[in-house]
């Protein structure tokens, strides 16, 4: 049976994690149970709990072994789901600015070209999209914002470009990014940030929580500049 919000599947995950799925395909539905689950668990902890991840559609529940185990930690869960209807967090809302010049944007061509739009329409669409935080990926300060409109959706490139800039706004499919780190990457560069998402701070080392809400707002070369 395929897992949906209102009856999720649990996975031991080899002898100190559960894994709880609430679909196979990215919706929002999905996301919030998540969120929602991630939020009641934060307030009502198990004996022995050690770090929740929260993903696109499950959340990994990780657990000391020497506390607890599979179907106490399961049960614990299942009784959050059921007790009562959880609240949904209360996004937080972030600004990114971004710099759209052509040599911090050197996809943004071929993104208007394959999209079927001018590159001054593909940034009014880009700026126009509704992003969440849905995930964290394998970099560190890696969020995947979900919301990028359908009219700017490209698939991945056929093969990635080396050397790309930490601070580089990249989108693939639905999901926009903001890389942290000089890596390769298959996405779409179309613009540049200044804004930090590593923070240096060990209690908040990240900008974003998951579920935070992000808004684009376009700067220019100067502005990037003195931001930098």
């Amino acid at each position: 049976m395929q897992p949906t919000p209102n009856a999720p599947i649990f996975r031991p995950i080899a002898e100190r994690a559960v894994l709880v799925e609430f679909g196979t395909v990215l919706g929002q539905a999905a996301h919030q149970a998540v969120l929602r689950l991630d939020q009641a668990l934060a307030a009502q902890r198990f004996v022995g709990f050690r770090e929740s991840v929260p993903a696109l559609v499950n959340l990994l529940v990780e657990f000391d072994t020497l506390a607890t185990d599979h179907p106490t930690v399961i049960a614990h869960l299942r009784g959050l789901l059921t007790a009562q209807t959880i609240a949904c967090p209360q996004p937080a809302q972030r600004e990114v600015l971004i710099c759209y010049d052509t040599d911090l944007a050197p996809d943004l061509a071929a993104v208007a070209q394959q999209s079927g739009l001018t590159p001054e329409a593909v940034i009014n669409a880009h700026l126009f999209g509704n992003y969440a935080v849905f995930m964290y990926g394998f970099a560190p300060g890696y969020a995947y914002l979900g919301g990028v409109p359908k009219a700017i959706r490209l698939d991945r490139k056929p093969s990635p470009v080396r050397g790309v800039a930490a601070g580089s706004v990249i989108i693939a499919g639905a999901q926009c990014l903001i890389t942290t780190l000089l890596m390769p990457t298959g996405w779409w560069i179309i613009g540049r940030s200044p804004t930090a998402i590593l923070t240096r701070d060990p209690a908040r080392p990240f900008l974003f929580d998951v579920g935070d809400k992000v808004h684009f707002r376009r700067i220019s070369r100067a502005e990037y500049e003195a931001a930098q």
